[in-house]
């Protein structure tokens, strides 16, 4: 079984905690979903956030949906004049057979704009 890194993102309407738990939570469900992964898979995550976001952890999301043995770090993002507001990326780290072609980066609403060379 090979270490693989999934990219993702999704950029928040207001900073406000339910709302960074349901999106986040959705971000989390979709980058699950589109890989075929189980919460067994996963081997850490890394969340970052905008500047702008105070409300709570990313992490929390996670906690939230049952993923309680995974290892979980926030940090901020850096603070880049011009940078799309209110922004919460993940960096997953898994274990799959996939080929590093086949990992599905997921960049929800908005967020999909970060990275236009990557078909959703």
């Amino acid at each position: 079984m090979a270490v693989r890194a999934v990219r993702g993102a999704v950029q928040l309407e207001r900073d406000d905690a339910q709302h960074m738990d349901e999106q986040v939570g959705a971000l989390l469900t979709e980058v699950l979903e589109r890989n075929g992964l189980t919460q067994d898979e996963l081997i850490s995550i890394w969340f970052t956030a905008t500047p702008d976001l105070h409300s709570d952890f990313p992490a929390a999301a996670a906690r939230n949906l049952g993923i309680t043995d995974v290892p979980l770090i926030c940090a901020q993002e850096l603070d880049i004049a011009g940078a799309m507001p209110r922004v919460v990326r993940l960096l997953a780290h898994i274990e799959s057979d996939r080929p590093r072609s086949e990992v599905a980066h997921v960049y929800l609403g908005a967020a999909a704009a970060l990275r236009k060379d990557i078909a959703q």
